[in-house]
């Protein structure tokens, strides 16, 4: 093994390739899409980087990146991994204060000096499966990203091959190929490592952990530039806790847990929305209500050689319920399948530890008691003392999923109370809220005078005379 290029000729880094951090941020690119950092970047394992002072929201992205070997110019994708000499681990960090200012070029907001640290240690490209390699990055000794290569939406040999059709790769130039789900914010007094290893099949190699430690800027930004700032979107990005485009707050929170799913599905199906029920479940806190966006794990039935490869050690399942983060809620497609666990109580415990809003699953609960002395809820279709090897391999996290009948993305948002559980597509939430909201005032004022001895007749729905009726009573 060596060690990484202390000043590259070129780094090239990708926005998004790993399919549960496309998951997260709610679009699947049909291509790759590049960005450049600048060589005077990348600092070494153990070096310390600076939060500029003034910023809030320093970005880490545990990355795997790719050192070329030899010249690579309009290649193809089956001979790009050719023109690698090694891999080694990065962390492509950023500052989001500054995002604004970029227009999607992330110069000044990922390009700061000591913005690309690699090694410690690189391992060599020959001999590796380019498809069997793990990346791990942890927070303060906490693991947070847990992914393989696996799990790529563009394999290394393609995105050489892209490259290359209009940039000569050159030896010693380097690619960061992108970072899974996980990836978040760390502030002064925090430490980022990052390690890439070979998969379970082809134990044995590791790059050594990368360690960053980070600390305070204490030099303020002049004004002759642009200057940092934040807003909710970019926190919620910053911190992974939704894409782009929606955030669940606390006041929407609140809004969404003041009406009931009864009413909720009801605005749903005015709007054309008639299978957005998990239906068949039972909750283990009854008078809880569940309120959150959906991270998603499948199963997949039971077959042998399949657990073999996917049931054993940290497997997809104990992933997804490490990556859960404040307001997640896991769902489940389990088929339907009662006849064993999908989750116990220590998975429950881990999630619930995590911040995790709730579990929802169209399969078996395991350790059911200890479970639902658990804060969180855990929605479920039926008690099993089973593992879940016996009747299911934990397959994939953070895709389109079905649970109990309802389709199911990742970002969708999770509603749960005694009468079941609704899936809101996000567009939706803020309208259907609203209606809802009216729509219970409305029957407040209609079941007091149902009390007062009314006919539901021209009340219920209400007719001219009854709106004017209401309107009076609203005012």
């Amino acid at each position: 093994m060596t060690s990484p290029p202390q000043r590259p000729g070129k780094i090239i880094a990708l926005h998004l390739n790993y399919r549960s951090r496309a998951a997260q941020r709610g679009r699947v690119p049909d291509q790759p899409s590049y960005f450049l950092k600048p060589p005077t970047s990348v600092a070494a394992s153990g070096d310390v980087l600076e939060r500029p002072a003034g910023t809030e929201l320093l970005g880490f992205e545990g990355e795997i990146a790719l050192v070329i070997g030899r010249a690579a110019r309009r290649v193809r994708p089956e001979d790009g991994w050719s023109h690698v000499s090694g891999v080694t681990a990065a962390n492509d960090f950023g500052v989001y204060d500054l995002r604004y200012a970029d227009k999607g070029s992330n110069l000044r907001s990922k390009g700061g000096d000591g913005f690309t640290p690699l090694g410690p240690a690189v391992l060599p490209a020959a001999g590796l499966d380019p498809a069997a390699l793990r990346l791990r990055t942890w927070l303060n000794g906490e693991l947070v990203q847990d992914d393989t290569t696996a799990d790529l939406l563009f394999g290394f040999g393609r995105l050489v091959a892209d490259l290359s059709q209009l940039i000569t790769l050159e030896p010693g130039d380097v690619v960061l190929t992108g970072t899974p789900a996980g990836a978040s914010v760390a502030g002064p007094g925090d430490v980022v490592e990052v390690e890439v290893s070979t998969t379970q099949q082809t134990a044995g190699l590791k790059t050594g952990r990368l360690v960053t430690p980070i600390a305070g800027g204490t030099v303020p930004f002049g004004p002759y530039g642009a200057l940092p700032r934040v807003d909710e979107q970019q926190r919620a990005d910053a911190h992974g806790t939704s894409e782009p485009g929606f955030v669940l707050t606390g006041d929407l929170r609140e809004r969404i847990e003041s009406v009931g799913t009864a009413t909720l599905s009801s605005q749903l199906r005015k709007r054309g929305y008639n299978a957005v029920s998990i239906d068949g479940l039972t909750s283990t806190k009854p008078g809880t209500r569940l309120t959150g966006r959906a991270r998603t794990l499948r199963y997949l039935p039971y077959r042998e050689d399949l657990f073999r490869t996917h049931g054993g050690g940290y497997n997809a399942q104990k992933r997804a319920v490490d990556a859960l983060g404040p307001g997640d809620v896991l769902v489940m497609e389990a088929r339907g399948e009662r006849g064993t666990g999908t989750v116990g109580d220590i998975l429950a415990l881990r999630a619930q530890v995590r911040g995790a809003a709730g579990i929802v699953t169209d399969g078996g609960v395991r350790d059911v008691t200890a479970v639902s002395a658990l804060d969180i809820p855990a929605y479920h279709a039926g008690p099993h003392p089973a593992v879940l090897g016996r009747r299911h391999v934990p397959w994939e996290a953070d895709v389109a999923i079905a649970c109990g009948g309802a389709a199911v993305c990742p970002g969708d948002v999770i509603v749960g109370d005694a009468d079941g559980v609704l899936v809101i597509p996000p567009q939706l939430v803020e309208e259907v809220v609203d209606a809802a909201v009216e729509q219970e005032r409305q029957e407040t004022f209609i079941a007091e005078q149902v009390a007062a001895g009314e006919r539901v007749e021209g009340l219920y729905p209400m007719n001219e005379h009854w709106s004017g009726r209401y309107a009076e009573w609203q005012r």
